[in-house]
């Protein structure tokens, strides 16, 4: 456990719909604090299971668990490294209101073609950053919010690094907290079965259907990202989260199993 205090908050403007954990920094590693339910199993869960894809090492942020002690309260959490080096983070939907005067999510919204909506976002932002690949990099995000029911994708946290010479270059995979059905306050109770809730969940990236998102991403940019893991690797991952209550976890690896076997073709 690491008790922080008000000096060690740390105030974002990347916005989530799922509402804003209690962030913290300290000594270059940042905490985020449980808010609506188990976000820090899930960022865990999720940057393991990263580990055994073909991402590479930089390609995203390994998540660790602690307990955090702040006002006199204790919250589960997670725990990773700083990953900027030096630069800075910026959302895509400030990028554009820096550039354009407006967002990337209302350009985006005006489109009624799905396909057009994610090559518009895609070339924007090739275009404004000079990185290329964008759309690769998009078709792994997918990928995963899709393996991992991740509901909140949007141009609030999906960021590039930049630096003060104004050059650009991919962030790692980050920010999974809403995946695997955390949200047990508001949207996916542990009273309710959560195999009737999977088909709930909506994305909102570009389209509110993971599956559809999936497919045109792959239809234009290919498929990017592979998996490799088992149930015998998912348990051994989750048992060891034991400061979660035993329902929580057996959830968690049930949920991980009934996408893997919906999005099967993505695992080798």
């Amino acid at each position: 456990m690491i008790t922080l205090f008000e000096n060690d908050r740390y105030e974002t403007d990347r916005q989530s719909s799922k509402g804003n954990q209690l962030k913290f920094c300290r000594d270059g590693i940042w905490y985020k604090a449980d808010y609506l339910g188990y976000e820090g199993l899930a960022e865990y869960v999720v940057s393991k299971l990263l580990g055994y894809s073909d991402l590479k090492k930089d390609e995203y942020v390994d998540y660790e668990l602690e307990e955090i002690e702040y006002n006199g309260n204790i919250f589960k959490a997670c725990k990773s490294r700083d990953f900027s080096n030096g630069w800075n983070l910026i959302t895509l939907e400030r990028l554009f209101k820096k550039v354009y005067g407006k967002g990337l999510n209302y350009t985006v919204r005006t489109l009624t073609d799905h396909e057009k909506r994610l090559k518009v976002l895609v070339d924007q932002v090739e275009r404004i950053t000079g990185i290329v690949g964008f759309g690769e990099y998009m078709n792994k995000l997918l990928t995963i919010d899709a393996v991992f029911l991740n509901e909140d994708r949007h141009t609030h946290n999906i960021a590039v690094l930049t630096n003060e010479k104004n050059e650009f270059k991919l962030a790692p995979v980050f920010d999974n907290g809403a995946a695997l059905l955390s949200d047990i306050t508001l949207e996916y109770p542990v009273t309710i079965d959560h195999i009737t809730l999977i088909d709930k969940v909506k994305p909102k990236t570009f389209c509110e259907d993971f599956s559809e998102q999936l497919e045109i991403s792959e239809n234009i940019y290919g498929r990017n990202l592979h998996f490799n893991f088992n149930y015998m690797d998912v348990k051994r991952i989750v048992d060891k989260a034991d400061m979660y209550d035993i329902k929580i976890r057996d959830r968690v690896v049930d949920v991980v199993m009934q996408m893997r076997r919906r999005y099967e073709y993505i695992f080798s």
